[in-house]
């Protein structure tokens, strides 16, 4: 007797990280936006007008850091946070082959060495990446945020520097990390089985793994 099988789905990414993950991303822009306008432009020719330019970075800002509180809440009360812990033995091991197929066997349509699955969604080099950047880079970048408005906070010389000057440099080269993270982000969003497949997973949380009978 023939059986039928048919395609089972399993939610990789649940509603509260799909509007948490693309409301931070706008936040992400806008403040790219404000803050390249802010601190390159000349007067007078700003690409954004500065008042406005300042308003927007502020707020934006403040929405970004709630956003990151809700995002660490959810992720240490749910079963989003295992994702984000790499299995320590034979890491480096993992972490090479992962970089190998994205420099090499990508691009030979080799199989995902660690597809995604229930229990980890991320491959080795996502988990080490994405635990930096969220629980290291941007609670950097919140911070040195934060220092421009309880600037009183802050000490005024900090090893012979001006501690307010110290705050913009980190804030600035924390900035510039993220971003080339963010087209690196881009770019491997577009490796996956379609060029938009990966982006529609984060549109709809799920995506389509082995068929059962």
């Amino acid at each position: 007797m023939k059986t039928t099988t048919e395609p089972s789905t399993m939610e990789l990414y649940p509603l509260w990280i799909r509007v948490w993950h693309w409301s931070n991303a706008l936040c992400f822009l806008v403040l790219l936006a404000t803050g390249i306008s802010l601190h390159f432009a000349a007067p007078g020719s700003a690409l954004i007008p500065f008042d406005t330019a300042r308003m927007a970075h502020n707020i934006f800002g403040i929405l970004m850091t709630v956003g990151w509180v809700v995002f660490v809440i959810g992720t240490l009360t749910s079963g989003n946070g295992v994702h984000y812990r790499p299995r320590l033995s034979g890491l480096v091991g993992r972490l090479m082959t992962q970089a190998l197929f994205y420099g090499v066997g990508i691009f030979r349509h080799a199989p995902h060495p660690f597809p995604a699955t229930r229990e980890a969604k991320f491959n080795p080099l996502q988990q080490v990446t994405y635990l930096g950047v969220m629980f290291g880079a941007v609670p950097v970048l919140i911070l040195s945020g934060l220092a421009f408005f309880f600037h009183d906070l802050i000490p005024e010389r900090f090893w012979d520097m001006d501690g307010l000057w110290i705050a913009g440099v980190v804030h600035y080269g924390i900035g510039l990390f993220l971003t080339v993270f963010l087209i690196g982000h881009l770019y491997l969003a577009t490796a996956g089985e379609t060029v938009f497949g990966e982006f529609k997973k984060m549109i709809s949380g799920s995506t389509l793994t082995e068929e059962k009978p």
